[in-house]
């Protein structure tokens, strides 16, 4: 069951990171970008022909990461033999609440490397950090607004880390699917 979820959520990550670069306007001439837009290419591609995207939001990948949490709550049922039988709708809204807790654990764990490594490498500029920067800016940028830097320390990344996990806690989706 652990092999499953991680194959699965490896790839929703992906797919959930090539939504969140198109929301920022990464740039996608960065090697990151580039290898996440080619990973999740095929099939979003093909969901883009029936799902259009509304605005900066790539619907087809948000839609391909919801029916593929839905796909992997439906085979841990299956695989975990305690586990409730559960109606369609049941699902679907659990694969909903799953998205939203692996936006709040991306969000999470990119805003931890990316402290990490200002820290660790201050000013070096990779494609990497690129991307993270990217990807967390617009969510940390109004929490610095109306959290200074105490001492010269940034804790911003602190404060948007401690509102995510409490989303991520609050959300009502059972310990299994997790």
């Amino acid at each position: 069951m652990f092999l499953v979820d991680t194959l699965f959520a490896l790839y929703i990550i992906v797919l959930l990171l090539r939504m969140l670069l198109q929301i920022a306007r990464a740039d996608f001439h960065n090697p990151i970008s580039q290898f996440v837009w080619q990973v999740t290419n095929p099939p979003v591609g093909v969901l883009a022909r029936v799902i259009p995207r509304w605005r900066n939001i790539d619907l087809a990948a948000l839609a391909l990461a919801v029916l593929l949490c839905a796909i992997n709550i439906q085979v841990d049922i299956w695989l975990y033999p305690e586990a409730i039988a559960a109606q369609p709708v049941a699902i679907a809204w659990w694969a909903l609440l799953k998205t939203l807790v692996m936006v709040c654990n991306l969000f999470t764990f990119t805003i931890l490397i990316q402290a990490l490594a200002s820290w660790l490498t201050p000013g070096h500029h990779t494609p990497a950090t690129a991307v993270l920067w990217s990807v967390n800016e617009p969510l940390l940028r109004p929490v610095r607004q109306y959290v200074p830097p105490i001492g010269g320390l940034d804790i911003s990344p602190l404060v948007v880390i401690i509102g995510l996990q409490v989303i991520s806690r609050l959300l009502p989706l059972p310990g299994l699917f997790r």
